[in-house]
Parts: structure tokens; C-alpha cells; sequence
């Protein structure tokens, strides 16, 4: 992967785990509930989860491209779409809230680390956007098991730290999402739109 795509793919990254989204709510409720601690297991299983989503994708694209390579610049311009109307969806979402204090029970740590893989694993959406974003920056010239590794390695790490501060801020990251949570989603989903537009255009 070449310095300029791992830099847009790095920024995009950050759009993306910036975005609300039930991990990041996860990582929120757990960190106000349970603590920054107890929340460290809740993040690494979402880590754990997106890497394993990040692998089916892309050897899913893989095999695509060992079929033909015309298939990725329909899945560019698939995804481009898509991330269109994601970035759409998120714009008109209504601003994440929180969980009261004591409504969840306190929870053993490998629970809340399965709860953090299951929510990455287990929602629909995230395989779909990864199969979409992630062909926008696959050169089929380089292996794919070393752009594999940059780019899970890149979203684990960015995805890391992003839910932990999350978590660490809870409490008063949850007045200010309340507070204009609205605008803050339009700028995720501006994002999105910005990014399916323009990314299918790249050679």
C-alpha cells in the first residue's frame, strides 16, 4: 500500500470510528456503567470483531479479483453508493444517548468482551460497509494478505483508541452529545457522502 492511500485510508478510518455506531455506544454505556477499566474488555472485543469483519471482506474481495478485475470497479462503484446512502442514515439519525446509571448489572470481564466482538460481528451493516469501503483502497498489483494486515492493524489501533476515550470521557461526553449530538452526526455523515462520491473516481 502506498504512503498517499494508507494516509486517505488512515483519515477515513478515523471518519468512520468517529461515527456513531453501536460499538461506540457500547463502549459509552460500558465505560459510564462499569468503569474505564471493565471497558478495556468491552473495547478489545470490538477490535477482535471489526479485524474479523475486515478479513472476511477483503478475502471475500480477493476472490472476486481472481475471478476478473472489472469486478472491483463495480464494487467501487457499488460502495461509492452505498456509502452515499449510509452517510445519509447517519446524517438524519437522531443523537446517541445514554443508558441510566444501574441498568446494567455489573458484568465478568470475558463477558464484556464477547458483548464487544458480538456487537462488531453481529450487525449486518459492518460486513456491508467494509465491502464497500474497503475495495477503494485495494491495489490488486500488492498482496492482499500485507494490505490486510496494514489496514486491520490500522482501524484495530484507531478503533482502540477511540472507544477508550469514549469510555474514559463518558460522563461528560454524554451532556455535549445531547447537547448537539445533531450536528455532530451530520458531520459523520458528511463524511460518508464525501467519501462514497469520490473515492470510486480514484484510479
Amino acid at each position: 500500500m502506498e504512503l498517499h492511500t494508507w494516509v486517505i485510508y488512515l483519515l477515513a478510518a478515523i471518519g468512520l470510528s468517529l461515527s456513531p455506531g453501536p460499538n461506540g455506544l457500547l463502549a459509552l454505556t460500558h465505560g459510564a456503567l462499569h468503569g474505564r477499566r471493565k471497558a478495556l474488555y468491552t473495547v478489545a472485543g470490538g477490535a477482535c470483531g471489526f479485524v474479523i469483519v475486515i478479513a472476511a471482506s477483503m478475502f471475500g474481495i480477493g476472490a472476486l479479483l481472481q475471478a476478473s478485475l472489472g469486478w472491483l470497479t463495480v464494487m467501487k462503484w457499488v460502495g461509492g453508493l452505498y456509502l452515499v446512502w449510509l452517510g445519509i442514515q447517519v446524517w438524519r439519525s437522531p443523537p446517541i444517548g445514554m443508558v441510566p446509571h444501574g441498568a446494567v448489572a455489573p458484568r465478568a470481564p470475558w463477558s464484556l468482551f464477547r458483548q464487544g466482538a458480538l456487537s462488531a460481528l453481529t450487525n449486518p451493516k459492518g460486513l456491508l460497509f467494509f465491502a464497500a469501503f474497503l475495495p477503494q483502497f485495494v491495489d490488486p498489483q500488492r498482496s492482499l494478505w500485507l494490505q490486510f494486515v496494514i489496514m486491520a492493524s490500522t482501524f484495530a489501533v484507531i478503533e482502540i483508541v477511540t472507544e477508550l476515550f469514549i469510555a474514559s470521557m463518558a460522563h461528560r461526553i454524554s451532556p455535549w452529545l445531547q447537547r448537539v449530538g445533531k450536528r455532530f452526526n451530520q458531520a459523520c455523515g458528511g463524511v460518508f457522502v464525501a467519501i462514497g462520491a469520490a473515492l470510486p473516481l480514484r484510479s
